[in-house]
């Protein structure tokens, strides 16, 4: 409590704004609520809360798209999110079978999972720039292709290479989930609505991972191990209908848009220019085309085809766009400059880690005496992680976001993005005591119920943990989702395929015991270095605004 009366006491000192273009600008401090006289104009909803960003009033903009619309591109973001997860998490299902059909190795086995992590995260980062250049929904379709490419492949294996090198299509195909949802879902909802829109996205990602598992165990031992592939397959063929028809293209250009002023003042509307003046270094924020002067209440409707179409170039793109990509792919790399990508890309890689340690000790030891269970057995283990995952998601996305709403009245209507990193806390103590449960249960051969227990915190840390990591980063600087989440990708999944590679002889040389034992050491230290940026975060994204406002600026001009 004294973290919290010492954060939210007291009246900021100088006037918080959300544009960019203003000397006062923070990333990730946002007037949330109005509290005194504002501009009348201003967009809030029925409860008072300042919309961020402002929306126009296009019927194109995604912001304004009916629930029914959102909710149906919500639909496939998160079918794609738990399609992609469960595809990448499905090939130990079949190693069993590998092994004895082709003589597959479980250390060359392991080594694609390794070669699985790096093609998520580093696929991410290369895909990311799409977006910005040819629209939202191009990286999807790509990514779904690699997918298809490589379930065909699993479901032909015959050599060891097979069974290494599809994974680096799966992996790829997984890459649209770690950055471009995160991107879309800003697209069409509001700041304060991230929470909960996140909690969805992180559901999503729990079911495929936990049950993707579950399900592609029973197909293997029911209709042989190839129609895990060819499943995956089918269901990319799937998925590909949905987001051709069904996701719309949600790319939206909002800085050409100008909002009449109420008392009726007219405003240059052409080449447009904002400077703004912070420690003696000029900042020009420039929009050079065409400008909407009614803020787009009279624009027609999109028809539904220019809505859906699966490549639409930027009014910038110059040819093929192929420089422009090359630019805006080295200008990220800016990002890894930002403390907030490194602290959460650690936060949700940890748990990509952990994943890979209790599920080793799943494969490796419940199939044989004293457990020996089934196939179905140990698939099933996986059902108490996704109970804890659903309670971590809800508590972490949804009450977080009624946290954050509470925080910001109390702090004058100010909304800062360390508010969510409270939320780390429980996880730290709830995660570590799991990893603590399910290792000395296995050991000692206690009954189900503490193992299953501890499956269930280190399901709960997972979902909790992720919600939390992500929403700080979208709300810490909320104009650079994509790129941010890219970073974040690498990180991640960096983490992921180093412990992957340490998992194995870990575990042989210390035993389940003390490596879970240091792992939960781990998770706790991580959780709560929280603490560090619950105190200083704000001055870090105080101290890194300009280098932020720049790098949006470089990005957009290129």
């Amino acid at each position: 409590m004294n973290i919290l009366k010492s954060r939210t006491s007291g009246v900021e000192e100088m006037m918080v704004t959300n544009d960019m273009g203003h000397p006062n600008y923070i990333p990730g401090t946002f007037n949330i609520y109005e509290t005194g006289e504002h501009d009348r104009s201003i967009s809030k909803n029925d409860s008072g809360v300042i919309l961020v960003p402002q929306p126009t009033e296009s019927v194109n903009d995604p912001l304004n798209y009916k629930p029914w619309r959102k909710i149906m591109n919500l639909t496939v973001l998160c079918f794609l999110t738990a399609f992609t997860a469960a595809t990448s998490n499905d090939a130990g299902a079949t190693q069993d079978s590998l092994n004895e059909d082709y003589s597959i190795s479980y250390d060359l086995m392991n080594n694609a999972a390794g070669i699985l992590f790096l093609a998520i995260g580093f696929n991410t980062f290369i895909m990311a720039p799409l977006s910005a250049l040819y629209g939202r929904k191009l990286q999807y379709i790509i990514c779904i292709v690699f997918g298809l490419i490589g379930s065909i492949w699993m479901a032909n294996i015959k050599r060891p290479r097979d069974a290494l090198w599809n994974q680096l299509f799966v992996g790829a195909s997984e890459s649209c989930a770690e950055a471009a949802v995160q991107q879309s879902l800003t697209d069409i909802y509001f700041q304060h609505q991230l929470g909960h829109m996140l909690t969805y996205y992180i559901l999503a990602t729990s079911v495929g991972t936990y049950l993707g598992p579950l399900i592609a165990g029973y197909i293997s031992g029911d209709v042989g191990w190839a129609w895990v592939g060819w499943a995956g397959a089918i269901i990319s063929g799937f998925a590909l209908v949905l987001i051709v028809f069904f996701m719309d293209n949600t790319q939206f250009d909002r800085r050409k848009y100008s909002k009449p002023k109420p008392d009726g003042e007219v405003e240059d509307n052409v080449n447009k220019k904002e400077t703004a003046s912070e420690e003696n270094v000029n900042i020009t924020l420039t929009y050079q085309g065409s400008i909407v002067s009614d803020n787009g209440a009279s624009e027609p409707m999109n028809s539904y085809w220019y809505d859906k179409t699966l490549f639409r170039k930027a009014p910038h793109v110059v040819g093929t766009g192929f420089k422009q990509y090359c630019k805006i792919f080295f200008t990220s790399l800016r990002v890894f400059a930002f403390p907030g990508v490194i602290y959460s890309g650690v936060v949700w890689g940890l748990q990509s880690a952990l994943l890979t340690f209790y599920l080793t000790v799943e494969d490796d030891q419940y199939y044989d005496p004293p457990y020996s269970y089934s196939d179905a057995g140990v698939a099933i283990m996986n059902v108490p992680c996704l109970i804890g995952a659903v309670f971590g998601c809800v508590y972490a996305g949804v009450v977080s976001d009624w946290f954050n709403l509470w925080m910001s009245r109390r702090n004058n209507g100010i909304q800062e993005a360390e508010n969510r990193l409270y939320f780390l806390f429980l996880s730290g103590i709830i995660g570590p005591i799991g990893l603590v449960l399910f290792a000395v249960g296995t050991d000692q051969v206690w009954s189900w119920f503490p193992t299953y227990l501890g499956l269930v915190f280190i399901g709960f840390a997972f979902g909790a943990s992720g919600d939390v990591a992500l929403g700080y980063l979208m709300d810490a600087y909320p104009d650079t989702v994509i790129e941010m989440m890219a970073g974040v990708a690498v990180i991640n999944n960096i983490i992921g395929c180093v412990f992957t590679f340490a998992c194995s002889p870990w575990l042989e040389a210390m035993g389940n015991t003390k490596t879970f034992i240091i792992l939960a050491v781990i998770e706790f230290v991580v959780a709560f270095f929280a603490i560090f940026f619950i105190w200083y975060g704000k001055a870090i994204r105080k101290k890194t605004t300009k280098m932020y406002i720049n790098y949006c600026k470089l990005r957009d001009s290129i």
